[in-house]
């Protein structure tokens, strides 16, 4: 399975869901004009993904903004990392977010309260440019 890579662009995030590493990053945009047709080829990886998953999966999520539609796609990739839980391997999500974004920092709390996954709470400066992906 090769990695999915999707540049990002003004109105879509960057992937980099990665099946060696088990990691998966998304930053930037989600306010795909077509969120159906965007987010279904990451969907259908992910779920290629899930059927020899790595032991540890760790999503990484860096959004400075995304739109109902990205929101209910991200909620249903983090849903079926509980599937990953449930069947005894690890998973666990780094919530980046701008330490003057409250909002971005709440909405990754109503995730992490949705989900049975670790969440860590990363924030970051403007200057802070230099993140580990």
């Amino acid at each position: 399975m090769e990695d999915l890579i999707l540049e990002s662009t003004i109105q879509t995030p960057m992937i980099h869901f990665s099946k060696n590493t088990g990691i998966m990053s998304i930053s930037g945009r989600a306010i795909p004009n077509d969120p159906e047709e965007f987010w279904s080829d990451i969907l259908d990886w992910f779920f290629g993904y899930l059927a020899a998953p790595n032991p540890l999966t760790e999503f990484r999520i860096d959004l400075e903004y995304f739109n109902i539609s990205s929101s209910k796609r991200i909620l249903f990739l983090l849903y079926k990392l509980n599937e990953l839980v449930e069947k005894g391997m690890e998973a666990k999500v780094n919530w980046f977010y701008k330490d003057t974004d409250d909002d971005m920092f709440e909405v990754g709390q109503d995730y992490e309260y949705m989900v049975k996954v670790p969440f860590e709470f990363i924030a970051y400066t403007d200057i802070d440019l230099s993140l580990a992906y």
